[in-house]
């Protein structure tokens, strides 16, 4: 019988399959081997450029140390994964296991002056960061090749990006949409929901009688409690839950982005992202007058600074006073 050391494809071939979705599984089977085993294994990937087998070890890795443990979203995690793919791609001469001295800072401004956007630049340089927390784990390495390498700033103030809808396209979304668009729509436009909080809204979490929804694992593993608009209640009512549906929307993120936007499509507007449906809600609550604490625990931001970017959406004073002239 032979006792040949598993392959380099070996992290994905017996590990990933088996726990496929399963970030908690997919950390355990890492952390399971014995340490010069992960250690080889992760050396292998590493020589090879595999950036699969380097994302499922960053992905662990994350779980088991990271700050935010298994909470970690999906997006993030695909966040993570793109900037390492990106990584190992464009390193293809580089040896990731003993860099170049300037590597990092070199790849990180041709990224910049390549056109990225301060964000993207910034989500591939955490990517690279995390890339190599989990190589240094291993023992594979002790290279720290982004130490010093820092992100250009970003100049552009968070309020001129991803503008809020208006009530106005608001209502034009809902007028174009079907019932359960109208849910998607109004789960980020009056609840608040982040995509990902919408498509994990189970009917059980739905109290229309009180009219509340919790939403059970908010960004950081998050549980808050958000009051339904009278619409947004009306609409769940219509829809209810479908033959064994847990879930009110039984989708995932992308397939909820596509959806909106054929629906802003189909209405003429702009899209502009899920998202800017929830900024629509925090720009409406502070214009109807709820505070910063307020505005923070309504949306379930961590930093009640993080909700002033509403209060300036909501401030029209300078657009009045202007086109009063």
């Amino acid at each position: 019988m032979s006792t040949t050391a598993p392959s380099l494809a070996a992290p994905l071939t017996a590990l990933l399959p088996a726990v496929a979705g399963d970030a908690l599984g997919q950390a355990r089977a890492w952390a399971d081997l014995a340490s010069d085993e992960r250690r080889r294994r992760a050396s292998a990937a590493a020589v090879a450029h595999d950036g699969r087998a380097l994302a499922a070890l960053a992905d662990a890795y994350l779980t088991l140390r990271g700050s935010a443990g298994a909470t970690v979203s999906a997006h993030t995690r695909r966040a993570y994964r793109t900037g390492i793919l990106a990584l190992v791609a464009a390193w293809r001469e580089e040896n990731l296991l003993h860099p170049g001295q300037e590597a990092a800072a070199i790849w990180l401004r041709a990224l910049e002056t390549g056109g990225a956007s301060p964000s993207t630049a910034r989500v591939r340089l955490a990517g690279g960061r995390l890339l190599y927390r989990a190589l240094r784990w291993t023992r594979a390495t002790a290279a720290d090749p982004f130490t010093d390498t820092r992100a250009a700033p970003d100049r552009t103030a968070p309020w001129d990006k991803r503008s809020p809808y208006t009530p106005e396209e608001i209502a034009q979304l809902l007028g174009a949409a079907s019932v359960r668009d109208q849910v998607l729509v109004l789960l980020g436009a009056h609840a608040g929901l982040r995509v990902a909080e919408a498509c994990a809204v189970r009917w059980e979490a739905v109290d229309l009688a009180t009219g509340r929804l919790v939403v059970e694992a908010g960004k950081g593993g998050k549980r808050r409690v958000v009051p339904l608009s009278g619409s947004l209640r009306a609409a769940l009512l219509a829809l209810g839950p479908g033959k064994g549906e847990e879930r009110v929307a039984p989708i995932t993120a992308d397939v909820v982005r596509e959806r909106i936007e054929r629906l802003a499509r189909k209405a003429g507007l702009r899209y502009r992202g899920y998202h800017a449906l929830r900024h629509a809600a925090g720009t409406r609550a502070a214009r109807e007058g709820l505070g910063l604490e307020g505005i923070a625990t309504f949306l379930g931001h961590s930093n009640v600074q993080t909700s002033r970017i509403y209060q300036h959406w909501a401030d029209e004073s300078v657009r009045q006073t202007v086109s009063a002239w």
